[in-house]
């Protein structure tokens, strides 16, 4: 292979490598602070599970709610259900803040922009089903 296309691929990855470790760091500030409008503790974002947890009370949605991630270990319909639980819990955390369905659709299509509209905005938590 030309040297010149390996240093350019080699360029290209580290690239792609650098931009994303940004937008995950500015999505993991971003559940931080939306954990923290929340009146959970922020730093549950950084540790695996929990943070999903944390997520599902932020969503109004009872504790229990996390052993729905095993639906996934379903055959062909586990899929569908986890995406459907997803699309639940995104729509409790839209409500939670005050905003209406149309919210949750850019929460599940353009999170990178819709997260930290709800974080750093003006948007009050305000729980709609908190649940136990």
């Amino acid at each position: 292979m030309d040297e010149n296309l390996l240093n350019g691929l080699a360029s290209l990855g580290l690239g792609f490598t650098v931009v994303s470790l940004l937008v995950g760091v500015f999505m993991i500030i971003t559940m931080w602070k939306l954990f923290d409008k929340a009146g959970q503790p922020g730093w549950a974002v950084l540790i695996p599970f929990y943070n999903l947890y944390v997520f599902i009370k932020v969503a109004g949605k009872p504790g229990w709610w996390f052993f729905g991630i095993f639906l996934a270990l379903i055959p062909i319909v586990g899929v569908i259900l986890v995406i459907i639980w997803e699309i639940l819990l995104v729509h409790g955390i839209s409500k939670n803040f005050g905003k209406d369905a149309g919210f949750t659709v850019g929460l599940i299509l353009l999170g990178i922009i819709f997260y930290p509209i709800l974080a750093f905005g003006d948007a009050e938590y305000q729980p709609v089903t908190a649940e136990e």
